[in-house]
């Protein structure tokens, strides 16, 4: 009964007109669509989701798709930002060095394929026997503010643990954007203390939390 009204309001009568209808109308409707259910990005500080996975999941292979589908289930989602650092080279680079910088240039083309996927990078340092990443925070804090601030969305999915987010989530709050923040539920030991894998002042400061535990994993498996 509905699609008869919506066809006679229309002026439309007959099977080509329909055709002709929904193909014009489509994009409308979906647009319509999105706002309805509200625009969602979900921002990965990826270091943070691969040590996640090594230490608590014994490394699957996730699929990035459906990881930002099933977080953003409900939502339209507008992107996936994915930030991260480039392997570190010496100069000259050694041969370890470089065969991981060109296995991590290959898995960055792979999410850069994928519809609506953005990649950001921000500079790896060595720092003694360690490296240590620089301007990943930043880059994700401009990015959620920029979109909150613009209003490009209602709502922003953070999977991220580091107390540096909080300026850039109490911004997005007061523009108007639910923050909901997926964190690890381990511990690490450090120095014989036990201390949660994610920032408490992070956590207080997002309007929802959500655990990345064996359900959400398993669901997005390559092959699952």
């Amino acid at each position: 009964m509905y699609h008869s009204f919506l066809y006679l309001s229309a002026g439309v009568r007959n099977e080509r007109q329909i055709k002709t209808f929904y193909a014009n109308s489509l994009p409308i409707l979906l647009c319509c669509m999105s706002f309805q259910q509200g625009r969602a990005a979900l921002l990965i500080d990826n270091g943070y989701l691969s040590a996640i996975l090594r230490d608590e999941f014994g490394e699957p292979r996730i699929d990035y798709l459906k990881l930002s589908d099933v977080i953003c289930e409900g939502y339209y989602r507008l992107r996936t930002y994915v930030y991260d650092c480039l392997p570190y080279k010496s100069d000259p680079p050694t041969i370890e060095q470089q065969k991981l910088y060109a296995g991590k240039v290959k898995f960055f083309n792979a999410l850069k394929k994928l519809p609506s996927f953005e990649i950001r990078f921000g500079k790896q340092r060595p720092r003694g026997i360690d490296f240590i990443e620089k301007g990943v925070d930043v880059l994700l804090a401009v990015d959620l503010v920029r979109l909150s601030l613009k209003s490009q969305i209602q709502k922003a999915f953070l999977l991220a643990g580091d107390a540096d987010y909080v300026p850039a989530v109490k911004a997005a709050k007061d523009e108007g954007v639910s923050v909901t923040l997926y964190h690890s539920i381990s511990v690490q030991d450090v120095g014989g203390r036990k201390l949660l894998k994610y920032s408490n002042e992070l956590w207080d400061a997002c309007d929802e939390r959500e655990s990345i535990d064996n359900d959400l994993v398993n669901r997005c498996k390559f092959g699952s």
